[in-house]
């Protein structure tokens, strides 16, 4: 099982981390602007197109950036409950459960199964 999150599009909210049965998922800061992947946000399987480059999509900052959730959407560093960026650092460990695919915000996470299926996130 191969899964990778496309940071661009991480909120931050942490839902993936918090649903998943297997621990897949880690939270981890955004970096500066000159060192964007030194938190380890890249320590995941994801294209060099969906690293973490230090910029977020447009789209997704003006659709979560205001909404009050309870959640710091987009902040550089996780408080325990939010902030950051999603990693998924033991993809391998997948069950193939979903969870994450249906409560990710960011609509971000990609997982890729044995038989080469591949799951995209979508939001409820």
């Amino acid at each position: 099982m191969d899964v990778y999150v496309e940071k661009e599009h991480c909120t931050g909210c942490q839902h993936c981390k918090d649903v998943c049965p297997v621990a897949v998922f880690e939270m981890k800061g955004r970096g500066t602007p000159d060192n964007p992947g030194a938190e380890g946000a890249n320590m995941d399987s994801a294209p060099p197109d969906h690293q973490w480059k230090g910029k977020s999509n447009p789209e997704n900052v003006q659709k979560w950036s205001n909404v009050q959730d309870g959640h710091r959407h987009f902040a550089q560093d996780n408080n325990g409950t939010s902030g950051g960026l999603s990693v998924a650092v033991n993809g391998s460990a997948c069950i193939l459960c979903q969870a994450c695919l249906i409560e990710c915000e960011g609509e971000d996470i990609v997982i890729t199964d044995d038989s080469g299926n591949v799951y995209r996130s979508i939001y409820k």
